[in-house]
């Protein structure tokens, strides 16, 4: 049962991320304010607010952001309808430019890169020299995707018909993340011996687990 459970939830979470960009691009190929197009730019900072809010201890303070929020969001609607490509933009390259300085902030002298923490994680202890600089390249080859990321979102955003550069983010992002994995897979292979069994999702799992302990 949690097994079908988990292939479920994965399932619909699938059908809600395809179902949202779908909708995302239909908006900004019509090009036209609307009420559609300001509540999925609301969407992400919403569902933001609210994760933020149940994580606050106090129950009282959780609900006060979220109608904070809420007040806040359906003041600014006119405004954000009129500039919903704009906000779009913004969320893409915010994530990006998130996820960038994620991995690379570990890159930094006396910290941890990210991808090595993760081999760790999964090889159950301290890496080969070799593996541990490999590692250490495929951070940097991260960072360096992610602001090519943000760099190429930027020039269609600004550049080209907003279906062009709502077409790349919405339907070429997650192909060429997936992509870089794939990628990076054959690499190590080929690159790497006395790999440890598992995958990126392995990896993610035991690096968590790792912190929590």
């Amino acid at each position: 049962m949690p097994k079908a459970f988990k292939a479920i939830s994965g399932l619909l979470i699938a059908l809600v991320i395809v179902s949202f960009a779908l909708l995302v691009h239909h908006v900004n190929t019509l090009g036209q304010a609307s009420l559609l197009g300001a509540l999925l730019a609301l969407a992400p900072l919403l569902l933001i607010a609210f994760v933020f809010a149940i994580n606050i201890d106090s129950k009282l303070l959780g609900i006060g952001f979220v109608l904070l929020v809420l007040i806040s969001s359906w003041w600014a609607l006119p405004l954000i309808k009129q500039h919903t490509g704009l906000i779009f933009w913004l969320q893409d390259i915010g994530l990006m430019l998130m996820l960038l300085i994620t991995f690379a902030r570990t890159l930094q002298a006396g910290r941890k890169p990210l991808c090595v923490g993760f081999a760790e994680a999964i090889n159950g202890g301290p890496l080969p020299a070799d593996h541990e600089r490999y590692a250490y390249h495929v951070t940097i080859a991260w960072v360096i995707f992610f602001g090519l990321m943000i760099i190429v979102s930027s020039l269609l955003f600004f550049l080209s018909p907003l279906a062009t550069w709502s077409f790349f983010v919405n339907f070429l992002t997650l192909p060429l993340v997936a992509l870089m994995f794939i990628a990076e897979f054959l690499v190590r292979r080929t690159v790497l011996t006395d790999l440890p069994n598992g995958n990126v999702m392995d990896a993610v799992r035991a690096y968590l687990d790792s912190r929590q302990s």
